[in-house]
């Protein structure tokens, strides 16, 4: 079978995987990378330094004029405002661009509350999501505003420059608080907010999973050193392409162990969480993505550890101590103002046992994100194991608290570059017309390191939960 092409547009930089769509083997890679800019809370990149990076991805495979099917996942809610031409007005503004929080706050009261939100649409506003960045620029740059004649996502933006379409997929439209997973269509109640006042003909159209956005375009062609013609897939969100990477059934939990840690599922059902915790997604197979984060993970352990001189597999085999690693506050749980903290030290303490701590803090709030996500979907499986992903899943010490604290066994696949991955997945069902968890199980993209489930650590979860309960009101506070 010839190769297929993965692109994931992420916030640092654009990566083209070639893969074979008979075996799954990844026959060449290119990287290149993006420039953000911004202070104060803004985070930008110019959408064309993403057209050149493609370019440059592709160009380093050596391969691209053999791609016989193309699609392309990426960073979620980010803002791409366009002329009548196709061409940005403005840098995007990214989903870590925060300068829109005060109008996320405005658009929830609009609506008479966070439920509204929740039921409606599916998420509630934070700064990240699209709707509160086009909020933003209408209030702030009133002018960029009117002069827009289009509205993309960072992925449609290159869909579009590929096919001469203006399309999106329904897991990255479920971002950006203006598309429905109710009714699965844009919602006239929230473009019609004066704050927004959209209208619907300057949003991409929303393709179903098996739909393709069109095909490459001479042009495009040209340019990216692929051939003319070629199908190019519907694209997904960053998060939904990995879980298509990986062939997820429902029911089965991904912990991702990044700077961040995100934890998600496929879920037959939509959630609705007023709390804005969960997120209610749709995945990119025509079922949902229910999605919670918490903002401190690896960069905690890597902290500690460097304070205390330590490598980061250096942990005692058991620990008293509770660390509450809540450095730059939490998401979840909710704890906007709360800090790290350390209990329960002593004399005796030995460093390693911090270090334990640490990991075993961290863990804790990602397993309760995993909690309040089984609350608010089709559920966990009850022996489903939990698939763990990303750089932190390569050390032997969050592999072993991972176990210890959830009970279940764990999955480490083997796949790297998931999201460029789960793009190449869905080019190849595109191509063939087999449906995408098909392809992901041919290619047995989830073959890696599997543990058996333990007997979870009852005594530490019960000590890290009273600590927790304990310690609520100082983290409720600002020091």
């Amino acid at each position: 079978m010839p190769l297929v092409a993965g692109i994931d547009c992420s916030t640092q930089s654009t990566k083209a995987l070639l893969v074979d769509g008979e075996t799954g083997h990844v026959a060449a890679v290119g990287r290149s990378e993006h420039t953000v800019v911004g202070t104060d809370g803004a985070r930008e990149t110019d959408p064309e330094i993403w057209w050149t990076a493609l370019e440059d991805a592709l160009a380093q495979t050596g391969r691209a004029s053999q791609v016989a099917a193309i699609s392309v996942a990426g960073q979620q809610h980010g803002l791409v405002v366009l002329d009548r031409n196709g061409n940005p007005l403005r840098p995007a503004k990214l989903w870590n661009d925060t300068q829109s929080a005060p109008d996320a706050c405005a658009l929830i009261e609009r609506a008479g509350g966070a439920r509204w939100w929740a039921e409606h649409v599916g998420v509630v506003p934070v700064a990240s999501f699209t709707a509160t960045k086009w909020a933003w620029l209408r209030r702030v740059e009133p002018d960029v505003a009117a002069a827009t004649r289009a509205i993309r996502l960072p992925h449609d933006f290159l869909t579009e420059r590929l096919t001469g379409r203006g399309v999106t997929d329904r897991s990255d439209a479920s971002g950006t608080a203006w598309w429905s997973t109710k009714t699965g269509t844009y919602s006239h109640e929230v473009l019609s907010m004066p704050a927004l006042q959209l209208a619907p003909d300057m949003l991409p159209t929303v393709l179903g999973p098996h739909d393709r956005a069109g095909e490459v375009t001479r042009v495009a062609a040209e340019r990216l050193g692929l051939r003319a013609g070629i199908p190019v897939g519907p694209g997904a969100g960053d998060n939904a392409a990995a879980a298509m990477a990986l062939g997820l059934e429902s029911g089965v939990p991904v912990i991702s162990l990044g700077t961040s840690g995100t934890v998600f599922l496929i879920s037959e059902s939509r959630t609705v969480d007023p709390s804005g915790i969960v997120a209610g997604f749709a995945d990119a197979t025509g079922r949902f993505l229910p999605l919670a984060a918490t903002l401190n993970c690896t960069v905690v352990i890597d902290r500690i550890a460097g304070w205390l001189g330590l490598d980061r597999e250096t942990v005692a085999s058991r620990t008293d101590v509770v660390v509450l690693p809540f450095f730059d506050g939490e998401r979840t749980p909710d704890l906007p103002n709360a800090a790290g903290s350390i209990f329960g030290l002593r004399h005796t303490t030995n460093p390693s046992e911090i270090l334990l701590a640490a990991y075993q803090g961290v863990v804790s709030s990602l397993l309760e994100a995993l909690r309040q996500i089984d609350d608010r979907s089709s559920g966990v499986g009850a022996d489903a194991p939990l698939v763990v992903i990303g750089g932190g899943a390569k050390g032997t010490a969050w592999r072993s608290v991972v176990r210890s604290l959830s009970g279940r066994s764990v999955q480490v696949p083997d796949a790297q570059e998931l999201v460029a991955l789960g793009a190449a997945v869905q080019a190849t069902s595109i191509l063939t017309g087999e449906p995408s968890d098909s392809v992901a199980r041919r290619w047995h993209t989830r073959k890696g390191i599997a543990l058996p489930a333990v007997t979870p650590d009852e005594e530490t979860i019960d000590r890290i939960r009273s600590v927790r309960s304990l310690a609520l009101e100082l983290n409720t506070q600002e020091l």
